[in-house]
């Protein structure tokens, strides 16, 4: 028999094998997302991980707990017997909704569709790297899990503070990164993102009556004001460059002339260059004193650096697109603005893809679901993407 046909039986009984174990998978998932597990709720990020080390530990992984602080704990699978794992594969348990969603709004199916809180960013690519593991492992193709290293980190939803070294350090000397982030709802993968980071600007002024005494005080809220303005015209969407005052306050009351005024920025770029040149410029301009009596201070930092494409990357897309053809599924990439843990394994120069998850949309809100059939469809792209990976050299 040739090659070719050897790959296209694989992947038929491999994707009959997933068919059946559908409602298995389904019920999984039900488990996961009626487990609470917000950024700041490390008890319920906790009880997500007891979920998922039972589930990789009966697959043979040996777990490692990383401790969270404030967050939950992070959980580490390798196999006990992997030397110098080439795959890195790097998921997140925690959600953005608080404590007690999952009891107000639980998981359901509604036909094709899946819905609750967290139930495609990212508890369905729980679901999916298990069932795409399990089902190498009942195929008689067990050496694979020995070629990949597992993050299941618990601060992603919150810029991966605690996880974010732990991460650089576990992607150290790997040839590939797969993050496990929810597909686009056209089923797309993602091939760069934007990096981007978090800015503050405190203006001081000084008070005074607005009515006895205007002239005497200096406005905090004028200066933060005209320091806005200039730092929005560094917005430069066509090459992928926004600056965004998202959050602003000042004053105490009507008839005061402020001396204190905050506003929060969010900050995106994509390359490098853009970032260090964006940061100058915005120094630059708090730095300047436009309304003598006030100062303006900028601080913050950017916290993702960006994903961009580059030849490994791209490598990743054309194999990806390779298995999606035998599959008869159509596999394209593209770039988008949000960011995530695929940020720091491009950093490390490790070859990236991202967003290779089950197919969804409407994350981080009450409409948030999954599509079913990209469940199983998804998780044997990620098998054989797994497996071929694992056999390069």
């Amino acid at each position: 028999m040739g090659t070719v046909k050897k790959e296209a039986l694989r992947l038929r009984k491999r994707q009959n094998f997933l068919k059946q174990e559908e409602q298995n998978m389904l019920l999984l998932l039900e488990e996961l997302v009626n487990t609470d597990s917000g950024s700041y709720d490390r008890e319920g990020v906790n009880r997500v991980g007891s979920i998922v080390r039972q589930a990789f530990g009966s697959l043979g992984l040996a777990a490692k707990i990383h401790d969270g602080g404030e967050y939950g704990d992070h959980i580490e699978f390798q196999h006990p017997y992997a030397e110098d794992p080439p795959i890195i594969i790097v998921a997140h348990m925690d959600t953005v909704f608080p404590k007690g969603t999952a009891t107000e709004r639980p998981f359901k199916v509604e036909g094709d569709w899946a819905r609750g809180p967290g139930v495609v960013d990212m508890k369905g690519s729980h679901v999916a790297l298990y069932y795409a593991l399990k089902s190498l492992w009942d195929e008689g193709e067990a050496d694979c899990l020995k070629k990949v290293k597992i993050l299941f980190n618990s601060d992603e939803e919150v810029g991966s503070r605690s996880s974010r070294a732990l991460i650089e350090k576990l992607a150290e000397g790997r040839r590939y990164a797969l993050i496990m982030e929810p597909s686009r709802d056209n089923g797309t993968v993602v091939s760069a993102r934007r990096g981007g980071g978090r800015y503050t600007l405190l203006a001081e002024g000084r008070a005074s009556h607005a009515g006895v005494a205007p002239e005497k005080g200096r406005n905090a809220i004028e200066a933060l004001a005209r320091k806005i303005v200039r730092l929005h015209a560094l917005n430069d969407y066509e090459n992928g460059v926004s600056v965004s005052a998202g959050l602003i306050s000042g004053g105490t009351s009507v008839n005061t002339i402020p001396a204190a005024a905050r506003a929060e920025l969010d900050v995106r770029v994509s390359t490098y260059e853009q970032a260090e040149e964006v940061i100058r410029k915005m120094e630059e301009i708090c730095a300047e004193e436009e309304m003598e009596g006030t100062k303006v201070e900028l601080s913050g930092h950017i916290s993702r650096p960006p994903m961009m494409e580059n030849e490994g990357t791209n490598r990743l897309v054309s194999l990806m697109k390779e298995i999606g053809s035998e599959m008869g599924v159509d596999i394209q990439a593209m770039k988008t603005g949000g960011g995530s843990d695929a940020a720091f394994t491009a950093a490390a120069d490790v070859p990236t893809i991202d967003g290779i998850g089950p197919i969804g949309g409407n994350a981080h809100s009450d409409e948030e679901f999954l599509y079913i059939p990209s469940l199983t469809e998804r998780t044997c792209l990620l098998a054989e993407t797994i497996r071929r990976l694992g056999e390069k050299k």
